[in-house]
């Protein structure tokens, strides 16, 4: 089992440029591939570039459901186009910490992340985010994804 190091800090609010929809877990993983190059193209067209790296933010709507927002961080409000929207990710406090290996294997990296929100006085305040470090395609070993999980909270 991984041992989870757990970081807090203050983030600002990110802009985003983000496709949408509500899946069952096992659909996500080739909707999130196909997506990526869909907000990719439409920042294109409009002469941007992401800020980092892409990630997804999973909104639990029902068992084994989820309504899903990926896509990739921008410097400023993009304009919607061809099913991909502008939104942000919450500024605020924030715990965060690092999972290796596949994403099958990512749930006790969330566990970890709410044991210290409550540990350090804290209530979750939101759902979380993956950030993808590592590219399955770039790097086929599950082994070696590297996926930075961020929580936010609020002290309560």
């Amino acid at each position: 089992m991984q041992n989870y190091e757990i970081h807090s800090r203050t983030r600002d609010e990110q802009h985003t440029a983000v496709a949408e929809t509500t899946l069952p877990i096992s659909e996500i993983g080739p909707w999130l591939g196909q997506q990526y190059g869909a907000v990719a193209k439409v920042l294109a067209t409009q002469g941007l570039a992401p800020a980092g790296p892409p990630f997804a933010r999973y909104h639990p709507v029902a068992e084994g459901r989820f309504h899903i927002e990926a896509g990739f961080p921008v410097a400023a409000a993009i304009d919607p186009a061809d099913g991909v929207r502008p939104a942000t990710l919450p500024g605020g406090p924030a715990a965060e910490t690092t999972h290796m290996g596949p994403y099958d294997a990512i749930e006790p990296a969330y566990g970890a992340l709410a044991a210290w929100v409550a540990d350090h006085d804290g209530e979750l305040a939101g759902d979380a985010w993956e950030v993808y470090l590592t590219s399955p395609d770039e790097h086929p070993d599950p082994a070696t994804w590297r996926t930075d999980i961020v929580q936010p909270y609020r002290a309560r």
